[in-house]
C-alpha cells in the first residue's frame, strides 16, 4: 500500500490484501483459540480481556500512527505498521494446539457441523443483531468527525472523539466479559443494543456541543465492542468451542456486510439529503431490532458431546 502508484494499486493493496490479513487476525479466530485454552466459567471472561487488550492496541496506535504521519509521512507510518504486522506472526506461535483428543469432536463432518447452525433459530437471530453493530460502529467511527464539523464544531473534537470510544471501548469490552460469565449473554446483549439506542438518541436530539460529543464518545466507547465477547461467548455455549472460529467468522460476516452498509449508506445518504439524520434514526431503529432479536436466544448446547470440547 506505501508503494502504491494508481487507484488500482491502492483498492488491491488497501483493500484486498490487507482485508485477507486481517481476516486471520479477526475476533473469531483468536477467541476460537482463546476459549480453548480456558475453563468454560472463564471463557467468556477471557474473550473480555482479548477484547480489552485489542481495543488498547486501537487506543494507542490511533495518535501513534497520526504522529508518525506527522512526522515521517504516510507511507513511513505504513511501513512501521507492516513491521509491527510481521510482530504478530511470533507471537501467535502460542496460540498453536494439538489436535483434539476427543473423538466427539473429530468425527464430526462439516456438512452436519453448518446444518445443526443453519437450522437453529438463534444462530440467525445472533447474526442478524451482529449485523446491526457492524452498521453502528463503523456509520459512527466513519462519519463522526463529518458529522461534528457540519456543527461547526473543529476535526480535532472528532479526533478526540473516536480516541475516547476507544479508550473506554477497553473497560466496556472487559466488563462485559465479566458480566458475560455470570448472566444470561442475550439478556447483556439486548441490555446494549437498548442502551445505544438511548444513547443516540439523546445525542442527536441535545445541542452538539464539544462536551456534549466528548460524553457521547465516552458512553458510546463503555457499548463500542462489548457485543462481541458476548456474541461469540454465545456461540461457544451454543455450538461448542471446536466449531467456533468457522461458525463466529460466519457470524461476523454479517458484522462485516452491516459494517458496509453503515459506511456507504451514511455517505449516500448525506450526498442525497445533505444531512446525516436519516442514517441516525435508522441506526436507532436498528438498535432496538437487534434488541428484541437477541432476547429470545437461548443458551443451550446443541450437541453437549462438543459443548465443552
Amino acid at each position: 500500500m506505501a508503494q502504491s502508484a494508481s487507484t488500482l494499486g491502492l483498492a488491491l493493496s488497501a483493500g484486498v490484501l490487507i482485508g485477507l490479513g486481517l481476516s486471520g487476525t479477526t475476533f473469531p479466530v483468536v477467541f476460537g483459540a482463546v476459549s480453548r485454552a480456558v475453563p468454560p466459567e472463564q471463557r467468556s471472561m477471557a474473550m473480555g480481556i482479548a477484547m480489552a487488550v485489542g481495543s488498547l492496541g486501537q487506543f494507542v496506535l490511533l495518535p501513534g500512527s497520526q504522529w508518525l504521519i506527522g512526522a515521517f509521512g504516510w507511507a513511513a507510518a505504513l511501513v512501521a505498521l507492516g513491521l509491527l504486522g510481521i510482530g504478530m506472526g511470533p507471537l501467535s506461535a502460542a496460540l498453536f494446539e494439538r489436535p483434539s483428543a476427543n473423538p466427539a469432536v473429530q468425527a464430526r463432518p462439516l456438512r452436519a457441523i453448518l446444518a445443526e447452525a443453519f437450522t437453529h433459530r438463534g444462530f440467525w437471530l445472533l447474526s442478524l443483531g451482529f449485523f446491526v453493530c457492524g452498521f453502528q460502529v463503523v456509520f459512527i467511527a466513519t462519519h463522526i468527525p463529518a458529522f461534528l464539523m457540519d456543527r461547526g464544531l473543529s476535526p480535532l473534537v472528532g479526533t478526540t472523539v473516536l480516541a475516547l470510544i476507544g479508550l473506554f471501548n477497553i473497560f466496556g469490552s472487559y466488563l462485559a466479559g465479566l458480566g458475560g460469565g455470570k448472566f444470561r449473554k442475550p439478556m447483556l446483549l439486548t441490555g446494549i443494543y437498548l442502551t445505544r439506542a438511548v444513547v443516540i438518541t439523546t445525542f442527536i436530539l441535545l445541542p452538539v456541543t464539544a462536551w456534549s460529543a466528548y460524553a457521547f464518545g465516552m458512553v458510546m466507547g463503555l457499548l463500542w465492542l462489548s457485543t462481541v465477547p458476548l456474541t461469540n461467548g454465545t456461540v461457544a455455549t451454543v455450538f461448542g468451542v471446536g466449531n467456533m472460529s468457522m461458525l463466529g467468522g460466519i457470524v461476523f460476516l454479517f458484522h462485516q456486510i452491516g459494517a458496509f452498509l453503515g459506511g456507504w449508506l451514511g455517505g449516500y445518504l448525506y450526498d442525497a439529503t445533505g444531512s446525516y439524520r436519516a442514517v441516525w434514526i435508522i441506526a436507532i431503529g436498528l438498535s432496538l431490532a437487534a434488541a428484541l432479536l437477541n432476547w429470545p436466544i437461548r443458551e443451550q448446547a446443541v450437541c453437549p458431546a462438543t459443548a465443552t470440547a
